[in-house]
């Protein structure tokens, strides 16, 4: 089957490091440190069973990486749990980038066969579902890189209304032909991972199997925008904001 969004690469490392004040905790969820960001509850309301949660796959930098956190807080803020898995174990890829003769895709590979081949993904997400999920909650995710094929992955086993990625990592043909809930794709012009061609016969996937879907590209930006883009750029922090506004009302249209 034909790769369509690669293994991160150098173009995975690169970007801007954000500040701000995370308003969520770590704890472990199916034995792993998992981020959660809770929504606004109503003056002495229980923190507790959910309607409305969010899946959050982080890039190589992990879902306890200030970026990350300050993100999910924003899904938090808008009527959403979101929970972050560290899949990494604490080994993300911000503890390597000093270290002489670092290649990214080196450190990534055996992190993800490792991830899919002891199904740490089902088994936290069972683990979510049992400690927060009633039968009404409704599920999403959104993924961020590396992210991406546990994003597909939840929309071709059904575990979730919708899904989004953004600057993908792992893909292939098949990740697209095998959906079965919404998919939007937010997507960077300038992505070595994930180029135009690449792309566009993902379009092209989808349109064959009637797929329900959205894509919006960005124009000069570069992958890694939707996390790690510079808040300085004017041109890349709106690119980054109307990412995550656009997933929200993805979100928001599945979950009513």
């Amino acid at each position: 089957m034909a790769t369509l969004a690669s293994a991160p690469g150098e173009c995975c490392a690169r970007g801007v490091q954000h500040s701000g004040t995370p308003l969520g905790m770590i704890e472990k969820i199916g034995g792993f440190d998992t981020y959660i960001a809770r929504p606004p509850a109503p003056e002495g309301a229980a923190q507790g069973r959910q309607q409305r949660i969010l899946l959050y796959f982080a890039d190589g930098y992990g879902p306890l990486y200030i970026n990350s956190k300050l993100i999910q807080d924003f899904f938090a803020s808008q009527g959403y749990l979101v929970l972050g898995i560290d899949y990494f174990e604490g080994d993300s890829v911000a503890y390597h980038l000093d270290e002489p003769g670092y290649d990214m895709s080196e450190w990534a590979e055996p992190i993800y066969k490792r991830v899919v081949e002891r199904e740490y993904v089902p088994q936290w997400i069972a683990a979510v579902k049992e400690r927060f999920g009633t039968a009404d909650t409704k599920y999403v995710a959104a993924g961020y890189c590396f992210g991406a094929p546990f994003v597909m992955d939840c929309l071709a086993f059904d575990w979730v209304a919708a899904g989004a990625f953004a600057h993908p990592a792992y893909l292939d043909e098949d990740h697209f032909r095998q959906i079965k809930r919404p998919l939007l794709l937010s997507c960077a012009e300038i992505d070595e991972t994930f180029p135009l061609d690449a792309r566009r016969r993902a379009e092209d996937i989808l349109l064959e199997y009637k797929a329900m879907y959205h894509i919006q590209v960005f124009g000069q930006v570069k992958h890694g925008f939707a996390i790690r883009g510079d808040n300085h750029d004017q041109a890349g922090r709106w690119a980054k904001e109307r990412s995550a506004d656009a997933i929200m009302s993805w979100f928001d249209l599945y979950c009513k």
